[in-house]
């Protein structure tokens, strides 16, 4: 009898269109006030997340309002807010060096797109060698290539330098290049071998029923399923290429063959004053390809390390 009266009293809509039980019962009162400490916390939690969220970028937000304020003005005024602005910085500096800037924004695409390129099918068929196909020795072969993540990349350093300089690979972007395409990212292997052992193995026996042999099961059952680990390869080695200084340091020479990284220590003088309203201006410029690049694949990176076991 106290269950149907109490199913009759009138109920009211909050401002989500949720019904709410009457408060004139001590458990009614008590759900109600479960939700209003549900809500709060909520309210808490994404303030303190905006919070963190700002702190986070405003070293981004003040590289670019520093990029468009006037030399003196940088370093003796570290506000975000000022009226003061302009794109004299961007005009100046693209042409400050040697070169205009887009010829070290070519240089780096063209080193990306190498790269990308041979990560993408030099990891993916040894990550198919390793996943799918029986040969001896695989198991210790493939712990010795997972080793090599762990091996400092300083040791091979310069074993790797006079290879290259015998070759007579110095000053060009071959030894920049060239390691791409022969496997030599054991991080992408791993997260490929990992997507392709998630693959259903009927997929693979039904080609092989159908006369398909390994090249065929590679290029069209495998390849068109690791589509987000093929991604995720093709982010990180964008954004690490990109952003790599030490190589091209290393093996390039002459300021045509500059890349963004190495283009961008040329404003900075030790000897006088250095620019760096026109160096802020121009590292804003070579950070618009990351994001991009970035905002266009984090679906991919997401489904590439979900789908792979990686966490």
């Amino acid at each position: 009898m106290t269950t149907d009266l109490q199913s009759t009293q009138p109920k009211t809509v909050d401002p989500y269109g949720k019904a709410t039980p009457d408060l004139s019962t001590p458990r009614s009162r008590s759900i109600a006030g479960n939700l209003v400490r549900q809500r709060i916390r909520s309210v808490v939690k994404h303030l303190a997340l905006i919070g963190l969220s700002l702190i986070m970028i405003y070293p981004l937000i003040w590289l670019l309002i520093s990029s468009m304020k006037p030399n003196e003005q940088i370093f003796t005024d570290l506000s975000i807010f000022t009226t003061d602005l302009s794109l004299e910085n961007y005009a100046h500096g693209w042409n400050a060096q040697l070169f205009p800037f887009h010829v070290y924004l070519i240089n780096s695409s063209i080193l990306v797109l190498g790269a990308i390129i041979g990560n993408l099918i030099s990891c993916s068929m040894a990550a198919y060698a390793f996943a799918r196909l029986d040969f001896r020795f695989r198991t210790l072969t493939f712990a010795l290539m997972l080793g090599t993540i762990l091996l400092p990349f300083h040791v091979v350093l310069v074993p790797q330098f006079i290879l290259f300089r015998e070759l007579g690979w110095l000053d060009t972007f071959l030894p920049l290049v060239v390691p791409k395409f022969l496997a030599t990212e054991a991080f992408f292997i791993f997260l490929m071998v990992q997507f392709i052992r998630s693959l259903p193995n009927e997929l693979y026996e039904a080609a092989r029923i159908d006369g398909a042999g390994h090249f065929r099961q590679f290029v069209q059952i495998t390849l068109p399923l690791m589509i987000p680990a093929l991604a995720t390869t093709t982010i990180f080695t964008f954004i690490w290429t990109w952003a790599d200084f030490f190589g091209p340091l290393l093996y390039l020479r002459s300021p045509e063959n500059y890349t963004v990284s190495q283009a961008l220590t040329g404003f900075i003088d030790a000897q006088s004053t250095s620019n760096y309203g026109a160096m802020f201006a121009m590292s804003v410029v070579s950070l618009i390809p990351l994001f991009i690049a970035f905002l266009i694949g984090q679906k991919f990176l997401v489904k590439g390390f979900a789908k792979s076991g990686i966490k």
